[in-house]
Order: C-alpha cells, then structure tokens, then sequence
C-alpha cells in the first residue's frame, strides 16, 4: 500500500544559483560555452528537484533549452529554478537564466530550459513525487502545461528510443 505524500509547494524547492564566467568557462569569443550553462542549467534544477521530493533524482531528460543571448566572460549568472509540474514518478522543473554586468548591474535573460527528472528509493527504482500544492493560477497553469509537454515527450520516447544493434 502506498502511502500519500503530503503537497509540497514550489516555493519550497524553489533555487536561486549564482555563478561568474571566469576565463576558463569561456569560448573563443569571449562567452560562456553552452555546455558550462547546461551543466549549471542541470545542477539547479536538480537541486529544485531534490528538495521537492526529498529523494534521488536523475535527469531524465533536458528540452525546450533556448539561449536568448550570449554570456560574457565576467559576467556574473543567476539561475533559477522552479518546480512547474509533478507526475507519479517525474517532474518537471523550469529554469531561467540571467546575465549580469559587474560593473553596470545591468541584467538580461539569456537562457530558458525545460527538464524532467526521475524520482528513485534507496534501491534505484521509480519513486513516487510529492504532489505539488497549486495554490495560485499561474500555479495550476504551469501544472497543466507540464502535463502537456510530458504527453508529448512520451510519444517522442518511442521515436527517439534505442535502435537495436
């Protein structure tokens, strides 16, 4: 029997991350490599996805990653990430990217992502979510599109699946 896990809201593994472009994180033309922004990208939303369900989680998978505008070397980054939506053993969590000026403070938004991850026990089997408390409509909103998205991931999966041999 299966016990109901009390709802959890968003605000409570909600994840503010802050991180500087130093050199090494930069390409040759003075900007973040995407892959550097990805690994923070993932790092948050894990984190997100933690605290939610107080679990193990793995990434499952990464979409809708849009990079609005480059990062400069110097330039200081918070990522934030949300839990949008919660499935029996998935969720979904929203991440935003910013760039910040050092000196001006200036700010911009350069970078949006989508990811799902997996929820495990102890011995690294599927696990089950904590439902999320939907208490405003934005909220309800972001649920319902998740649902959305996840449809349409699962009918992707079997065209992405591995081929045999």
């Amino acid at each position: 029997m299966e016990i109901r896990e009390t709802p959890r809201s968003p605000s409570e593994s909600q994840v503010v991350m802050t991180e500087i472009v130093l050199p090494g994180d930069g390409n040759a033309l003075g900007t973040a490599f995407g892959g550097k922004v990805m690994q923070w990208i993932d790092t948050a939303a894990a984190i997100a996805a933690i605290r939610h369900t107080r679990k193990v989680v793995v990434t499952a998978s990464m979409d809708e990653l849009h990079f609005h505008a480059p990062i400069k070397v110097g330039e200081i980054v918070q990522i934030q990430a949300r839990v949008n939506a919660v499935f029996h053993h998935s969720l979904e969590v929203g991440v935003e990217v910013f760039s910040e000026d050092q000196l001006s403070g200036t700010r911009k938004h350069t970078c949006s992502a989508l990811l799902t991850f997996a929820a495990l026990d102890a011995e690294g089997r599927p696990a089950t979510v904590p439902p999320l408390l939907l208490e405003t409509q934005e909220e309800r909103d972001l649920q319902a599109a998740g649902e959305a998205r996840r449809a349409h991931r699962l009918a992707n999966r079997r065209r992405t699946a591995p081929r045999e041999g």
